[in-house]
């Protein structure tokens, strides 16, 4: 007869196998959606992530909103704010003020893109007299203080990258420009971000490359969004969430499990650290972050692991 395998009880606190979690927002349009961010960002502080960074629209349309969601981050919270900061829509002289002023207010980290071209403007064009690549944002903002630079990374390649190893190209001369980390745009399949990883470490590029992960709330939204960056939509994802247009309630269970089936696979390859896109919603974020672990600042299980011996 087999003897029964003990199952023991104990948690054991394992702060190495806790992952390092970061929250990713954007400024809000509305007084109401105002409400819903800071909703959410208070639900999601006493999980002390990393940083949490706040975006900027396309053309630097939200720049005011930005700073002011970013600023009040680091007056009203204990998170530590990384606000991002692009390319478009402004020269040097004033791309270079806005860093001074985030550096002034005691804002550390900036997030580095090129960004997007406006609305109505078909393709990306250097704006004149400003930064003209990412990299030349990254090499600007490390001769004007001491922030920490995190970039962006594409496992499937920018809409505009010929191919994978200009992909590699570019982000190197980011890294060589002084960026501190790359947190990639969102994927599914997890084998293609480590094939992705295979090329940065072989390009010889150590630094993090932080694996972004979207929990999937609105499927046909996710469609359009993976249409216009180039994100592959898996067959099997779509199985997921068939017949379940009217049923929202249960698309968030979906979408939180199928988000941590991605992080715990990523973790067997030794990725340990994870860049969540909130939407500004908490409730998927939170529940993604305490079935990996995590636990409110102050708690006897903060990062915790249940081993069964």
């Amino acid at each position: 007869m087999t003897k029964a395998r003990r199952i023991d009880p104990e948690i054991r606190i394992a702060d190495s196998e806790a992952p390092g979690i970061s929250f990713e927002f954007f400024p809000p349009k509305t007084e109401k959606m105002e409400r819903v961010l800071w909703q959410s960002i208070r639900r999601l502080e006493p999980l002390n992530p990393r940083f949490v960074s706040v975006t900027y629209g396309a053309g630097g349309s939200t720049r005011g909103r930005t700073h002011a969601t970013v600023t009040r981050l680091l007056r009203e919270t204990a998170l530590v704010p990384a606000a991002h900061l692009t390319c478009v829509g402004a020269p040097r002289q004033e791309i270079d003020q806005i860093a001074h002023d985030y550096w002034d207010a005691g804002i550390r980290h900036i997030v580095a893109l090129r960004g997007d071209a406006p609305a109505g403007i078909d393709g990306y064009r250097p704006f004149p007299g400003g930064y003209a690549y990412a990299s030349d944002l990254v090499a600007g903002l490390r001769q004007l203080a001491d922030f920490e630079i995190s970039v962006a990374a594409y496992p499937e390649i920018h809409p505009d990258a010929d191919n994978v190893q200009s992909e590699i190209d570019n982000l190197k001369r980011k890294i060589d420009a002084g960026a501190n980390r790359a947190i990639t745009q969102y994927f599914f399949e997890v084998e293609i971000f480590l094939r992705f990883l295979d090329h940065v470490r072989a390009a010889g590029i150590d630094i993090p490359v932080v694996p972004g992960i979207l929990p999937v709330t609105n499927f046909q939204q996710v469609i359009k969004f993976s249409a216009a960056c180039g994100c592959t939509v898996p067959v099997w994802l779509a199985q997921r969430f068939e017949g379940l247009e009217d049923d929202p309630e249960i698309r968030k269970l979906v979408a939180a499990s199928t988000a941590v089936q991605q992080c715990r696979r990523l973790q067997k390859e030794e990725v340990n650290e994870f860049h969540i896109y909130t939407l500004n919603r908490a409730e998927l974020a939170y529940a993604i972050s305490h079935m990996l672990g995590l636990r409110p600042w102050g708690s006897e299980t903060r990062h915790g692991s249940i081993h069964y011996d």
